[in-house]
C-alpha cells in the first residue's frame, strides 16, 4: 500500500493518479497550466510561502479547527462513539477557505490582477472572496441561477465581500454549467486573471494544488485525535462532491490500514439518470473539464443531468484521485439520500447545537448508520466540511414538516 499511496509520486508528472487526471484541454491553455504549475512548484516548499500560508491559516482563518466527541448524538444513536473534525468553525464557515487562501497568494506572486471560480453552495465563492479582498485581488463568481436562489444569503456576503456574482442561465442552471462558463470566462483572459478551481478537479495541477493546500485538515485531525483517545479512529467519513474536504481529511490516513474511510455521495432522490450526482457510484470513466474521471453520462454518452439536495455536491464528475482511490480499493464510497441527510441535519442541529451545512449532513448521516452497526469500542470521525448558515432559508421553505415554528 505504501508504495500505492506514496503522495510524492501522486500524480505523475503529466498530473495523473492511475489512469485517471491528467490535462485535456485547448492548445491555448497548455502553456497557461505549465505556467502554474511551474510557479507553484517553485514557492510551494520556500519557508517563505510557507510560513505566509501558515500565519493566514492560524492567525486570519483560526487554525487548527478542533475535533469534537458527539456525545449527545453517540448516546442517542447508541454503538460506535461519532467524532467531528469542525472545519464548519473556520472563517467564512467551510473547508474550502484553505486553498482558497493558497490559490490567492499563489496568483498575487504571479502577478495576476483576478481571480475567477465556479461555486455551487457558495462556501467556495465566498471564500475566494474573502481571500481575494484580503491580498487586493478583483473577484469573479460564476453561479448556477438555480444555486443562487437556494444559497442566496452566501450571494450576499460575496457581494459584500466585493465579488462580482454573474448568473448562469443555461442549462441546468447549477454547478456543471457554473463551471463551463467560469472556463469559457478564462479562456478570454488568461494573462491577467487565473482560474482558482473551488475543488480537487480540473486540468493538472488543481488537483493535486487544492489538494495540498487541503490536506491541512488531515494532519491537524490525527494528531488531535490521537491526542484525545491515544488511538487513531477506526472509520473517516466525509461527503463527496468534488472531493476536496474529504481528500483534505483521508490524505494523512492513506497509509494506515486500521483506518478505514469512507465517501459519501448524494443519491439525491434515486438511481435513475438525473436524480442522483452519485458519480463513483453510477459513473464510468469519461473526460470533463479538462481530467479524465468517473462521469455520470446519459444515454447519448454526454454528462448526465444530475439532482441533489446539496448544491455543493451537485456535480456529475469527481476528483480523479477519489477514482483512483476506489480502483484500488481504499476507500469506499457511498451514498445518502435527499431525505436522510435532510433528517442528519435536525437530528446534529437538536442534539449538539451544531447546523451543518447539507453537503456535510450527508455525511453525518452516513456516520449515524454506520455508528448504529458497530459496538462502543469503535470510533468514526466526520470531516464536518461547512456550516449550515447558508442552507437556513432553503431548508425552512423546503421541509416546513421538519421545522417547528416556536410561537
Amino acid at each position: 500500500m505504501e508504495k500505492l499511496l506514496n503522495e510524492k509520486k501522486m500524480p505523475n508528472e503529466r498530473g495523473f493518479f492511475g489512469e485517471f487526471g491528467g490535462s485535456f484541454i485547448p492548445e491555448q491553455l497548455t502553456f497557461v497550466m505549465k505556467e502554474i504549475t511551474d510557479k507553484y512548484d517553485e514557492i510551494k516548499d520556500t519557508e517563505e510561502f510557507k510560513r505566509e500560508l501558515m500565519y493566514l491559516n492560524k492567525h486570519y482563518t483560526g487554525r487548527p479547527s478542533p475535533v469534537f466527541y458527539a456525545k449527545n448524538l453517540s448516546e442517542k444513536i447508541g454503538g460506535a462513539k461519532i467524532f467531528l473534525k469542525r472545519e464548519d468553525l473556520n472563517h467564512t464557515g467551510a473547508h474550502k477557505i484553505n486553498h482558497c487562501l493558497g490559490e490567492a497568494l499563489l496568483a498575487k506572486k504571479m502577478g495576476k490582477k483576478k481571480l475567477i471560480a465556479e461555486t455551487g453552495a457558495g462556501q467556495h465563492g465566498v471564500a475566494l472572496a474573502t481571500a481575494a479582498a484580503l491580498v487586493g485581488l478583483e473577484c469573479d463568481i460564476y453561479m448556477g441561477e438555480v444555486d443562487i436562489e437556494k444559497e442566496y444569503p452566501n450571494v450576499v456576503k460575496m457581494k459584500i465581500l466585493g465579488a462580482k456574482v454573474i448568473p448562469v442561465t443555461h442549462g441546468l442552471k447549477t454547478l456543471k454549467e457554473a463551471v463551463d462558463s467560469a472556463f469559457e470566462a478564462y479562456l478570454k483572459d488568461t494573462s491577467s486573471q487565473i482560474y482558482a478551481i473551488g475543488s480537487i478537479v480540473g486540468p493538472h495541477p488543481f488537483p493535486m494544488m487544492v489538494r495540498d493546500f487541503q490536506k491541512i485538515v488531515g494532519i491537524e485531525a490525527k494528531e488531535q485525535f490521537l491526542q484525545l483517545t491515544g488511538i487513531l479512529p477506526n472509520n473517516l467519513v466525509a461527503c463527496v462532491g468534488g472531493g476536496s474536504n474529504a481528500m483534505g481529511l483521508f490524505s494523512a490516513f492513506l497509509n494506515d490500514e486500521s483506518v478505514n474511510m469512507y465517501g459519501v455521495e448524494p443519491n439525491g432522490k434515486g438511481n435513475l439518470i438525473g436524480e442522483h450526482a452519485a458519480t463513483l457510484t453510477y459513473g464510468e470513466p469519461g473526460i470533463l473539464h479538462g481530467f479524465k474521471s468517473q462521469l455520470l453520462k446519459d444515454n447519448d454518452g454526454n454528462p448526465a443531468p444530475v439532482h441533489t439536495v446539496a448544491s455543493g455536491l451537485d456535480y456529475p464528475g469527481v476528483g480523479p484521485q477519489h477514482s483512483y482511490l476506489k480502483k484500488i480499493k481504499r476507500v469506499k464510497y457511498t451514498t445518502i439520500y435527499d431525505n436522510e441527510a435532510i433528517d442528519a441535519f435536525f437530528e446534529l442541529s437538536r442534539c449538539e447545537g451544531i447546523i451543518p451545512a447539507i453537503e456535510s449532513a450527508h455525511a453525518v448521516a452516513y456516520a449515524m448508520k454506520l455508528a448504529a452497526k458497530m459496538n462502543s469500542g469503535n470510533t468514526i470521525l466526520v470531516n464536518l466540511s461547512g456550516r449550515g448558515d447558508k442552507d437556513i432559508d432553503y431548508i425552512v421553505k423546503t421541509y416546513p414538516e421538519n421545522f417547528i415554528l416556536n410561537d
